[in-house]
């Protein structure tokens, strides 16, 4: 009986401590399953950013070459009072995925790699223990379909941070934590389970194929091509003139492990209310989540991409190239780069992310020839909502 009333008490106590932590927890509304118009998109969004979480949003979209629609909403920093613009640069996170596959293809092209060339071939070094002695080696096409059975980085890879204006030696960064995650989880080509390690590995057969850093090879053949002036892997002045500040609510399932992976003294600027500002940081691990920006450079490399390639003359990849990435069966949701999807009985393609301070995503629907992007200050957003939202409305 004793034991018992123990357990009980304890409940109760878990019981309050939940509706404690929710009631201070931020809330966002919920997502409406549709809008009529822009006036209705826009008024959600707004009440979307006043709750805080996130507090700033970006939104574009685009079709058959053009920018449809571009606004923002809310604050790149609500403490000192700068407002969110169409300007504002936020961290891409994990849709830097996409630039890292598309110079993949451009070296494909160029005749320096293949899709299926083993991974050994380019980097010798690279060892991982596979499931069997007859395991076939990873090749480049499942690094980027996520069928390589290498594990995922995370949570690990929210420590593998820096605070200076600097890049890391992709191929360094890759040696150093490669024997940490180098027992595979499962037979290359047998099923797709996404992982960050995929594309840091991609970012090192960059480096050895073209004999450039990973920064300087995407900088040079993807964005400055299409005019990316905005984008980065550090801040430039005029970019961090446009800087938008990482937020983290207080109650979160991030929040416990930032004391485990992080200074909470450098990467906490300040806390208001039920909100912690974080300090500009950086991850050493560049070609799986590097990249910053503004959602209007987002647009032109859709614009680019649902070209066939090219943007104001400029060809970034060749139509063949767009082809592979776009029609490659998936696997378990996973195509070349992209995830696969479907809403509405219309097929997309889509890069989403989101971590501690942003959260962000990029959808193309190739056969309407509409793109869009969406990124915010908040660790927490139904991307998957919003997009759906902004793909329904009739600009």
């Amino acid at each position: 009986m004793k034991r018992q009333k123990m357990l009980i008490t304890l409940l109760v106590a878990i019981l309050l401590l939940s509706l404690g932590l929710y009631a201070f927890a931020p809330h966002a509304p919920v997502t409406p399953k549709q809008v009529t118009n822009v006036a209705e998109l826009e008024i959600y969004l707004n009440q979307l950013v006043a709750s805080g979480n996130p507090p700033g949003l970006s939104a574009v979209v685009v079709k058959d070459g053009e920018v449809i629609y571009n606004n923002a909403f809310g604050f790149a920093d609500k403490l000192r009072n700068i407002k969110a613009t169409t300007d504002t640069v936020y961290h891409w996170w994990s849709m830097t995925k996409i630039p890292t596959a598309i110079a993949i293809m451009q070296l494909q092209e160029q005749g320096k790699l293949g899709l299926d060339d083993e991974v050994t071939k380019h980097l010798p070094w690279f060892e991982v223990n596979y499931p069997s002695s007859a395991s076939p080696g990873i090749t480049i096409r499942n690094l980027l379909q996520h069928t390589s059975g290498l594990p995922d980085t995370v949570p690990a890879i929210i420590g593998w941070v820096h605070y200076d204006d600097v890049t890391r030696d992709q191929t360094d960064v890759l040696k150093k934590h490669l024997p940490e995650f180098n027992t595979l989880k499962f037979e290359p080509g047998t099923k797709a389970v996404y992982s960050n390690l995929n594309y840091m590995v991609l970012g090192a057969i960059i480096e050895a194929v073209s004999g450039q850093t990973y920064e300087s090879y995407i900088t040079e053949n993807i964005l400055q091509p299409l005019d990316m002036s905005q984008t980065s892997f550090v801040y430039t002045p005029e970019m961090a003139e446009n800087e938008a500040i990482g937020t983290l609510p207080v109650v979160h399932f991030y929040t416990p492990l930032l004391p485990t992976l992080l200074d909470t003294n450098a990467i906490i600027r300040e806390r208001n209310g039920k909100i912690l500002w974080l300090n500009r940081v950086y991850i050493d691990a560049t070609p799986s989540t590097g990249l910053i920006g503004p959602a209007t450079d987002v647009a032109k490399l859709l614009i680019a991409y649902l070209n066939c390639g090219t943007l104001n003359g400029e060809l970034i990849l060749l139509p063949e190239s767009v082809s592979t990435l776009t029609d490659t069966t998936p696997i378990d949701g996973h195509g070349l780069g992209w995830s696969v999807g479907e809403s509405n009985g219309e097929r997309y393609l889509e890069h989403m992310d989101g971590g501690p301070g942003f959260a962000t995503t990029m959808r193309i629907y190739p056969d309407s020839g509409i793109g869009i992007a969406i990124l915010a200050n908040g660790t927490d957003l139904d991307r998957a909502g919003l997009a759906d939202l902004l793909r329904n409305i009739n600009y």
